[in-house]
């Protein structure tokens, strides 16, 4: 029996992991062992519950006003302890968080194979989106499994060096998470506030959008709300408090937005799919929203995900308030470039992608997909 481990901390990573622990627990050739480090925790245990995943180890390293060097001191310091009892034959690790980053550099110093979940995405800037793009390239370095959700990511890795017979194509678990949580008859509170208004769905919090620019995405939608009354928005907000702040500054009094607290992914998820349009800075809804044929706005300078872009799923807007404001206006008046990206096809997998890399653990191979 291989004794398998995986590590995740946020509610991304839970999202994406939650259905790989389930499909990995179902066949009789594995142990599976869940360690979480409580990078996040309200929103990480949500998705546990949403899921059915109880953690076999929880490392708890969240704290009031943490920072990267608080995050990556306490996982580096508490999983090695976990690591040495456990000794797991492979350590699967997914994307590009501090969780991901810390657990893979303990796995290299304690010489465990690891295996990168979503490995492949690239910006090719360190510092957009930071510290992202650092850990994702860093676990690269280390990994022995490479799991690429697209061809273009798997590119990304065989451009870099990586062994074509490590690098395995899959799709996205996240669309596999997603069969399982969208519902025909979903209610909501919010979905009934909004009635038959478009609902907008409003995603904002990444780190290196805090301050001027956020404040500026703020704005734009802001007045793009005001001039569309035919329109409600709906934005679970990040628990940061710059964050929260910034949107009571630029919403305040603004009836056609509605504020609420953070939503369990089985929520988010139906209202991605009840969405008229989606304004983001998140990775994971980028590859959500288009599987329900909805538009996605990217409020990023760059994004890790240009499948989407290519496939005109998702339009890279930045951060300025002038061109966000003209691209929310645009989909909003011109239903021509609307159903554009509404009926674009996809590129992010077909729902199998936990099965592939499970066959890829049990078997050695993923023959159908590997191919690059």
């Amino acid at each position: 029996m291989k004794k398998i481990m995986l590590v995740f901390g946020t509610r991304p990573e839970a999202i994406k992991m939650c259905p790989l622990v389930n499909e990995l627990k179902s066949r009789d050739c594995f142990q599976t062992i869940v360690c979480v480090t409580g990078q996040h925790r309200q929103m990480l245990d949500q998705v546990l519950k949403t899921f059915g995943v109880v953690p076999d180890y929880d490392l708890s390293v969240m704290k009031e006003k943490q920072t990267l060097f608080d995050i990556t001191s306490s996982i580096l310091m508490r999983i090695r302890a976990v690591l040495e009892e456990v000794r797991p034959e492979i350590v699967l690790v997914h994307g590009d968080t501090s969780t991901t980053f810390v657990t893979a550099l303990a796995c290299f110093y304690l010489q465990i194979p690891v295996g990168h979940v979503e490995a492949g995405l690239r910006t090719y800037d360190i510092l957009n989106p930071y510290p992202e793009e650092f850990n994702r390239q860093a676990v690269g370095i280390i990994s022995k499994y490479n799991f690429a959700p697209t061809k273009l990511a798997a590119n990304n890795l065989i451009k870099e060096g990586k062994q074509r017979d490590t690098i395995f194509i899959t799709g996205n678990t996240v669309i596999d998470a997603m069969r399982h949580t969208v519902e025909k008859n979903y209610s909501h509170p919010e979905i009934e506030w909004v009635s038959d208004k478009k609902l907008i769905f409003i995603t904002a919090h990444r780190r290196e959008n805090l301050g001027a620019p956020m404040h500026g995405m703020f704005r734009a939608i802001r007045r793009v709300l005001d001039e569309h009354p035919e329109c409600k928005a709906v934005y679970p907000i990040h628990m940061n408090p710059i964050v929260r702040q910034a949107a009571d500054e630029e919403f305040a009094n603004c009836g056609q937005i509605h504020i609420i607290e953070p939503i369990e992914v089985f929520d988010c998820h139906n209202f991605e799919a009840r969405c008229y349009l989606c304004l983001t800075d998140s990775g994971g809804i980028q590859e959500e929203c288009p599987s329900y044929g909805r538009p996605v706005l990217v409020m990023r300078e760059t994004t890790e995900r240009p499948e989407g872009v290519e496939a005109g799923t998702l339009r890279l807007v930045g951060t300025s308030e002038d061109s966000i404001y003209r691209n929310f206006k645009e989909l909003l008046e011109n239903q021509e470039e609307y159903d554009k990206m509404a009926f674009a096809c996809n590129p992010y997998g077909d729902g199998n992608a936990c099965k592939r890399i499970a066959d890829v653990l049990e078997y050695g191979n993923c023959i159908q997909w590997q191919q690059i």
